[in-house]
């Protein structure tokens, strides 16, 4: 009876995740609203238009084959390496980093669209390599290559964080895909040797004062240290309960920096308290198990592969951002996925969400179905 009542388009999307996720979506706003001293603008009623969209958008993303994707995976990366290379040569300039293309009905950020792109086309670089090369240098050169290109436009810009993140999407779809553990554990040690003279020659000022910082924040705590230091106690104020919606003094007298990007979960922990962090915990544990359950059953390597990747591409956003503002990691600009303030961030996410999704509805098929 309910398939009569019912469209079957909307019937088969895995409302047990997207639920939750709705409701995540919607404490985002309410903080957001909060943040901007009780006003849909700037923040809430942009970041729920930009989710009903991209929403729609994800939907449309779940019907299409895995055929499509695979034909995609070149053109699209290729495609957003020209937008970075654009990116170098026209784009706009905001706080010190040229991160953005100014397309005039939105600012779009390159960098963003590369981390799901980067899993979609080492995922069809692996599905077209025989497995018996793999744990060869046939499976890591090329690979390697398609990860670096992209790094070293993201890190001129200059932005971190965002190099981070395809390096570490793309390292875990190459783990998945077989390649020897002893190879992750020298590109490790090697890091770890490497990593104090990239700290001294190739990092700028500003990031080599975040690792400072994160470090020993309380060394200056008006100056480098101020953003984790006002982080750390807009989370401890917020108690058990939290001090009230609306009523976060951290944010509303502008000693959170960034309240509405990147420390939005300090700015929500502050309010709803230990509650409201649990409930952010709980939802992005449901999403991620579920993208995890998608991987588990994908029907062929190029979508388990395809579903692992883009699962841990939406785990970077929410560990790294969550450990930032608790000072657990330094501040590399990560924002909280579903609940920061940006179109763009929104969209990557929505896309890897719709990918799962596409995944998902090829798993309920017969495999010889694309």
């Amino acid at each position: 009876m309910s398939r009569t009542i019912v469209p079957d388009t909307i019937a088969r999307q895995p409302w047990g995740m997207l639920v939750p996720l709705m409701g995540l979506v919607s404490l985002g706003a309410a903080v957001l609203y909060s943040a901007a001293g009780g006003s849909l603008q700037p923040y809430a009623l942009s970041h729920v238009l930009r989710f009903i969209v991209f929403l729609g958008m994800a939907i449309v993303i779940s019907r299409f084959s895995r055929d499509f994707f695979r034909t995609v995976a070149y053109p699209l990366y290729g495609a957003i390496v020209i937008l970075l290379v654009l990116v170098e040569a026209i784009g706009a300039v905001g706080g010190g980093s040229q991160r953005w293309l100014n397309l005039g009905f939105m600012t779009l950020q390159p960098s963003e669209l590369m981390k799901p792109a980067i899993v979609l086309v080492l995922a069809r670089f692996y599905e077209t390599l025989p497995h018996a090369m793999t744990a060869s240098w046939r499976g890591l050169v090329p690979a390697g290559l398609l990860i670096v290109l992209p790094v070293a436009f993201v890190a001129i810009q200059p932005d971190l964080g965002t190099a981070l993140a395809i390096c570490f999407g793309g390292a875990v779809t190459m783990f998945l895909a077989g390649l020897p553990m002893w190879w992750f554990v020298g590109a490790g040690l090697s890091g770890l040797i490497a990593g104090p003279i990239a700290f001294f020659t190739l990092l700028h000022d500003y990031q080599r004062n975040r690792v400072l910082t994160f470090m020993d924040p309380e060394s200056d705590p008006l100056g480098t240290g101020y953003h984790i230091t006002q982080s750390k106690i807009a989370i401890g104020s917020g108690g058990i309960f939290g001090k009230g919606f609306g009523n976060g003094s951290q944010s509303h007298l502008q000693y959170l920096p960034e309240p509405h990007t990147d420390f939005v979960f300090a700015t929500m922990a502050e309010e709803w308290g230990m509650v409201g962090g649990y409930f952010v915990l709980f939802v992005f544990a449901v999403v991620l198990t579920w993208g995890t359950r998608v991987a588990r059953n994908a029907p062929d390597r190029f979508s388990s592969l395809l579903a692992a990747g883009m699962t841990a591409t939406i785990f970077f956003y929410v560990a790294i951002n969550l450990m930032m503002v608790m000072g657990l990691a330094p501040v590399v600009g990560i924002p909280l996925p579903f609940m920061s303030h940006g179109g763009t961030s929104m969209m990557t996410n929505m896309i890897c969400i719709g990918t799962l999704m596409a995944i998902n509805r090829w798993s309920s098929r017969p495999k010889s179905i694309s």
